[in-house]
This record gives C-alpha cells, sequence and structure tokens, in this order.
C-alpha cells in the first residue's frame, strides 16, 4: 500500500464519543488521513468509529488501548482486534506483553507498538511508581531497546526522546510514534515532555501525534494543514 505524505501527522480522536469523532473526520476531511482512537472512547462507540473510518473512508486507524495483562490475556485481545484491520495498537513495552501482542497480531498487518514511559510523567511521577532510579529518557531508551529486541514493530515516546531511540541498531526499520507534539505557542495541557511537530520529525518520528491542537481550534483544517505545512 503506498501512503500519503500526509500520514505522518495522526490526529487523536480525544472527542466525548463516536458521533463527535465522525463529525470532526468529516470537517477535516481530505486533510487529515490518519486517525487515533483511545481508550477513553471506548465506551463511546470507539471501535465502532475505527471501523467506519477505516472501511467506509479509507483512512488508517491507530488504536491506542496501551494493553497491559498476563501473555494468554494480551495474545487474546489482539487477536481478537486485529480482525479489524487496524493499522497501529498499542501494548505496554513490557517484554513478555510485546512477545504476546505480537502472537496475537500473527497473519494481519497491524503494527504493534510499544509504550515505553506516558509522555505526561516526569521523574517524582515515575519515583511515585516505584521505578528504578536513572534519567527519564535513559529509561526509556533502555525500554524501547528491549521492546524491540521482544518483536516490537515501533516505539511510542515523547519527542524529546525519538533521537535516541533513532540511533539504536534495533530501531532499523522500526517505527518512532509521538505523542506529546505541540505546535509553537499551543497549550501544553497534560503532557511534560514536548517538542514542536517539525522537531519530533526532525529527531527520527515517522509519525506525530496531534489532539488538542487540531481539535480544539477555532478552525481544525486549517490547523491540521498549518502543522503538516510546518513538517520538514
Amino acid at each position: 500500500m503506498t501512503h500519503s505524505p500526509n500520514d505522518r501527522l495522526i490526529v487523536a480522536l480525544d472527542v466525548p464519543n463516536a458521533v463527535a469523532g465522525l463529525k470532526l473526520a468529516e470537517d477535516l476531511g481530505d486533510a487529515v488521513t490518519f486517525y487515533k482512537i483511545g481508550l477513553g472512547m471506548l465506551t463511546g462507540g470507539g471501535l465502532a468509529l475505527a471501523n467506519e473510518l477505516k472501511q467506509e473512508q479509507g483512512k488508517r486507524i491507530f488504536l491506542d488501548m496501551k494493553l497491559f495483562d498476563i501473555g494468554a490475556t494480551v495474545e487474546a485481545a489482539v487477536r481478537g482486534l486485529a480482525q479489524f484491520d487496524l493499522d497501529f495498537l498499542t501494548v505496554h513495552g513490557d517484554p513478555h506483553v510485546v512477545r504476546a501482542a505480537k502472537e496475537g497480531a500473527a497473519g494481519s498487518n497491524m503494527k504493534i507498538l510499544a509504550v515505553t514511559i506516558l509522555t505526561s510523567l516526569d521523574r517524582a511521577d515515575l519515583d511515585a511508581c516505584l521505578i528504578k532510579d536513572g534519567a527519564t529518557a535513559d529509561l526509556v531508551v533502555e525500554r524501547a531497546s528491549r521492546a524491540f529486541d521482544a518483536g516490537a514493530d515501533g516505539i511510542i515516546a515523547s519527542p524529546q526522546e525519538a533521537a535516541m531511540i533513532r540511533a539504536l541498531p534495533e530501531a532499523a526499520n522500526r517505527l518512532i510514534v509521538t505523542p506529546g507534539v505541540r505546535p509553537a505557542g499551543a497549550d501544553l495541557g497534560d503532557q511534560k515532555r514536548v517538542a514542536t511537530p517539525a522537531q519530533a520529525i526532525t529527531d527520527g518520528a515517522d509519525h506525530i501525534v496531534v489532539g488538542r491542537p487540531i481539535w480544539a481550534a477555532a478552525n481544525p483544517t486549517q490547523a491540521a494543514k498549518d502543522i503538516l505545512a510546518s513538517l520538514p
């Protein structure tokens, strides 16, 4: 399949329900080709929306579920999701989870992306979670390396760590997808480790995920076009 250069921008449909998500996608039209549907919309018709956008409108879909459980459960969940012909699925980057997810995705084209450390967390948060000592960026790179070794097709990571992950030998031909992207001057919201869209791409990201700066904009379509125009 040939993908559009616009695929580098993934718009996060962090809106209340599938009706609102479909309306936003209709408003954005051809300007956006790739959408992320997260856990927050799961009970609001998220899977139905994913199918509608994928099958009826030809959009690419990133299902951001961040799965974490024992291996057998993760494998079964991923196998069930793989039947929907979606493009990306996130799981936590723990090696046993990644390996199970890859087993569940076998035979499909769905890429398994491993979450390293959430972009809303800083070192104080990691201390509260009893995560081992060390700089956040170093832990992200270590988790990324282990996830790649376990078979992950790509990594979700802050744009601030994208260059370090891209430099890993095992990152060759793997995806780096970066949330925590904010256009210059935008409200940071709940993100703590951020960069501009252009900087994230320059630093090695294949895709950037942008939500609030687009869906909360006075003109979402223009906001999306401006971000795409800013990419190197």
